[in-house]
């Protein structure tokens, strides 16, 4: 069915004038439809300042469209539906019993009273109502004394002990296309009252008051002080409806009492008045929107912003981290302390500095060198784990450096919630260390490998010679283990490269050096993305708030 084709028909079934029926039709329908689902996808994840407020804000903007403006939307003619609310004890029940001229829904002194909500609905008109939060979570009544047009329901306390019976009438009210709010001349001034009439005035329901159980003495001067209240409100215009106080009873009121009441309902009885009452709520509806969805752009906005702060305090910790561990790296310090002591103990059980080196290059026999290689592999044990050692420092200094901008003095907002746990830090990043040291190895094998292929007419016989005794002496992973060795700066491996070497080490060790400060300070930047991780959502991208501002665009259009 075509969007014209639409509007025809809601014209002859229930005679709304066509352009506004097209107006409510398709396009209306596309747009909130999109809407919704740009709402859901907005989420918000930093605890800033004002955060929980937008959370709950959306989570009712939600509400509504899912429980009224879309399912109305999808249908016009299913009949209004008017919900009886408020507080405990306010007589919702009776009341609507008393519309209906039978007991249908359950009155009494226990409260909560209202455990399952009731909808009352006219035999004709069943058919035509549309599922949705009525249909599902109320139990439906046919009763010929509910106006054409109109489904009436009595809604749990909003108030209720019930955690569930509070959670359904706040469902239920979002489905309404009217709010008939019970209170008492008792408790017309508690908050609650006025904090539903202030909702519905927010999301543009159309809403009508009932004033319960007043003393007729008092009829007056508490009608007044209503009236007052209300007019302060914005609510001048609301229908209020006052019902006598009769004292303790059973059973329905006089007919008499509620007569006002059921007058009203009858005016807005058959299929065509009953519409004006749902278009009325859902322009009311719509036009509320734009500022809902201000505001929740406002607060994806504002996430944005901090994420912005964010990142450049990570940002700003980053290069002097680099510098402090590519200096310590360079520093040869690495070399020291373990990788000499094991150094030591191979020169002195497995005699793996006592090589013959004549003319330059080294003297000795397969079988010994293939004994060092061997030997050699300890050091390389203890060569990765220094290196893998430093990969960590340079972790855990940045780290400290992080937590300091994020969580110290003068740190941005929502910082100390996107540093990760530091366990889990502290296992990637000796898993990252040990990856990142073995590929350091293999990096230092394949030196060793380019030392065997090199062209002795480009490279000069003498280097080729010193570079083919030197992995006879020690093996190709001998060899290339006191080379990564030098590059931590052992001055006992060092000495022995150089003997056997001589100045062919220096650009294998200048490259060796050379990617362990690169790595060092990837180290670093790897530290650094697995806050900044945190930051990389879309709901905190710089565009994270357009799909919205497209969507309050086509709302504004509308409205």
């Amino acid at each position: 069915m075509t969007p014209g084709t639409r509007s025809a028909v809601l014209g002859r079934r229930g005679g709304v004038d066509p352009n506004v029926a097209e107006q409510l039709g398709f396009t209306v329908h596309d747009v909130v439809r999109d809407l919704r689902r740009d709402v859901a996808a907005a989420t918000l994840p930093l605890p800033v300042d004002g955060t929980e407020e937008a959370e709950a804000s959306r989570e009712r903007l939600l509400a509504q469209l899912d429980e009224h403006l879309l399912p109305r939307l999808a249908e016009l003619s299913s009949p209004a539906v008017v919900v009886l609310a408020g507080s405990t004890g306010a007589g919702k029940s009776t009341l609507f019993n008393s519309l209906l001229g039978e007991e249908v829904s359950e009155a009494g002194v226990l409260r909560p009273t209202t455990r399952e909500p009731v909808v009352g609905v006219h035999p004709r008109d069943v058919d035509t109502l549309t599922a949705g939060p009525v249909t599902e979570l109320a139990r439906l009544v046919k009763h010929e004394g509910v106006p054409r047009g109109t489904a009436l329901m009595d809604a749990p306390d909003l108030d209720s002990l019930l955690k569930e019976n509070r959670s359904t009438a706040h469902q239920l009210l979002e489905a309404a296309d009217l709010w008939l709010f019970v209170t008492t001349a008792a408790r017309y001034g508690d908050a609650l009252p006025w904090q539903a009439l202030d909702r519905a005035k927010e999301r543009g329901a159309s809403v009508a008051m009932v004033l319960n159980r007043v003393p007729k003495e008092n009829l007056t001067t508490i009608r007044a002080d209503l009236n007052a209240r209300m007019k302060e409100r914005g609510m001048k215009d609301v229908p209020l409806f006052v019902v006598p106080d009769v004292g303790p009873h059973e059973g329905l009121l006089d007919p008499k009492l509620v007569a006002p009441i059921q007058r009203w309902l009858n005016l807005m009885a058959g299929p065509e008045r009953s519409r004006t009452v749902i278009l009325r709520t859902l322009k009311g509806a719509l036009g509320a929107l734009p500022d809902w969805v201000t505001g929740l752009v406002t607060a994806v906005e504002q996430q944005g912003t901090v994420a912005f702060d964010l990142r450049n305090a990570v940002q700003s910790v980053v290069p002097d981290a680099q510098l402090a561990a590519r200096t310590a790296v360079l520093s040869g310090t690495s070399g020291e302390g373990t990788v000499a002591a094991r150094f030591a103990e191979l020169a002195s059980t497995d005699h793996i500095s006592r090589v013959t080196v004549r003319d330059g290059i080294a003297r000795t026999t397969k079988r010994a060198g293939k004994a060092r290689e061997t030997a050699l592999l300890r050091l390389r044990e203890e060569v990765e784990a220094t290196a893998t050692r430093a990969f960590v420092a340079a972790g855990v200094r940045t780290e400290e450096s992080l937590q300091g901008a994020l969580a110290g003095p003068g740190a941005p907002a929502a910082g100390e919630t996107i540093l990760p746990s530091a366990t889990s830090r502290a296992k990637d990043r000796l898993a990252w260390g040990q990856r990142t040291a073995a590929e350091w190895s293999r990096l230092a094998d394949d030196v060793v490998g380019r030392m065997a292929d090199s062209d002795p007419d480009s490279s000069g016989t003498e280097a080729a010679a010193r570079a083919a005794g030197a992995r006879k002496a020690f093996g190709d992973v001998g060899l290339a283990t006191l080379l990564q060795a030098t590059a931590l700066g052992n001055e006992d491996s060092a000495n022995l490269v150089d003997r056997v070497l001589g100045e062919t080490a220096g650009a294998a060790i200048e490259e060796l050096q050379g990617e362990l400060a690169d790595q060092v300070a990837l180290a670093v930047a790897e530290e650094a993305r697995s806050v900044q991780s945190a930051l990389d959502v879309p709901a905190l991208a710089d565009d994270a708030a357009a799909p919205l501002r497209v969507r309050l665009a086509e709302l504004r259009r509308l409205t």
